[in-house]
């Protein structure tokens, strides 16, 4: 009966332990399987990202495929081209703008067109060259004039350079005028001692009147010079200057235009303007470098135009005269431009020379150099 009862017992309890085993197995392949799963899941979500990222980047390429298309088929259509099957009629070209004649900003706009392509420019004629370098502004702000053979006389003639500033409006003004209002104004005065230079103060304050009555508002300096019956008649306003070399000495026949000089300080002041300095230069009003001009209306109740003058009796010591902008004579002394004429004895080659030289010293502005034998009128 205890055999039968440990035998049973024996039965029960590897009856347990089979089941046991059985219930492992089970609980460790499903869990296994649920490891298998979330494997499987990963791998999915990476391959649908994957795949998500390639089908993101094939809709984009898609859209500025579209996108590219479109622009091409609207320049088509722009110009007035056949596009592809279905696009809209093509749009006509719109019509030319027609501009007067007479418009100022035009004129101007196609003189910087021409300047922006312009080299230096060089002039040689009876008595005279002259060399003309644009600075580190695209527009060329420089000017000259030259009136040869007065009246028919190869011994008379007019030179001018000059210097312009807020625009070319002024200085292609004064380049074509002031030459033609002195000479009239010496055709119109009567016979005196100071009949020339009061010439000279009528034809300046003349050109000045009638710039100012168009309404522009620019600037320019000017340094010119008269030679008629023997004698040197020099005028200028501003900071151009005329140097003479006589007996190999350098001369100057000009006396610079300076806000800060005394006598022009105390002028404006008087007028009840201000000089100022800024960074070492003197200006009028905090603006202008300088105290007298043709032109700059907004500051005419300062800068005037009436100009300095003097005269010289030619002789045969009187050798050629340098005429220049404040481009040259920043940077080089009338000392040195004498001595470079006097070393060349070419006149062309020497105005190359001091225009390279201004240059080489750091000069940036425009630039014009003219020479002017005086041989040719003793």
């Amino acid at each position: 009966m205890v055999d039968h009862q440990v035998e049973c017992l024996w039965s029960l309890l590897s009856f347990i332990v089979h089941l046991f085993n059985v219930v492992r197995k089970t609980l460790c392949n499903l869990l296994a399987s649920r490891k298998a799963l979330r494997r499987l899941d990963s791998s999915k979500r990476a391959l649908v990202n994957k795949l998500g990222c390639g089908f993101q980047e094939e809709e984009k390429a898609k859209i500025e495929e579209d996108a590219t298309k479109k622009k091409k088929n609207n320049m088509v259509d722009h110009v007035g081209g056949c596009g592809a099957k279905g696009l809209k009629k093509a749009r006509k070209r719109p019509a030319m703008i027609s501009i007067p004649e007479n418009v100022s900003c035009a004129d101007q706009f196609v003189r910087e067109e021409e300047v922006e392509e312009e080299k230096d420019v060089e002039v040689e004629g009876g008595g005279y060259c002259l060399v003309s370098r644009r600075g580190k502004r695209h527009l060329m702000e420089d000017g000259y004039g030259v009136i040869s053979d007065i009246n028919g006389d190869s011994k008379q003639a007019f030179f001018g350079v000059f210097d312009g500033h807020g625009g070319r409006a002024a200085v292609d003004f004064v380049s074509e005028n002031l030459g033609e209002n002195i000479i009239r104004a010496i055709d119109r005065l009567e016979e005196g001692e100071d009949k020339l230079e009061m010439a000279m103060r009528s034809g300046y304050l003349t050109t000045d009147r009638e710039f100012l009555s168009q309404g522009v508002n620019s600037g320019a300096c000017a340094a010119t010079v008269l030679l008629k019956d023997g004698e040197l008649h020099i005028a200028n306003v501003g900071d151009c200057k005329v140097v003479m070399s006589r007996n190999k000495e350098a001369k100057t026949l000009t006396v610079s235009h300076n806000p800060g000089t005394e006598n022009e300080r105390n002028r404006i002041e008087s007028l009840g303007g201000y000089v100022s300095c800024r960074n070492g230069t003197w200006r009028v009003q905090d603006s202008l470098a300088i105290s007298r001009s043709i032109g700059d209306a907004n500051l005419k109740e300062w800068i005037i135009s009436e100009p300095e003058t003097r005269s010289v009796n030619l002789t045969p010591d009187c050798e050629f005269l340098v005429l220049a902008s404040d481009g040259l004579w920043d940077k080089v002394s009338d000392e040195e431009a004498v001595n470079v004429v006097l070393k060349n004895r070419e006149f062309m080659k020497s105005c190359k020379d001091l225009v390279e030289m201004s240059c080489r010293r750091g000069n940036r502005d425009d630039i014009t150099v003219m020479i002017v034998n005086l041989q040719s009128f003793v």
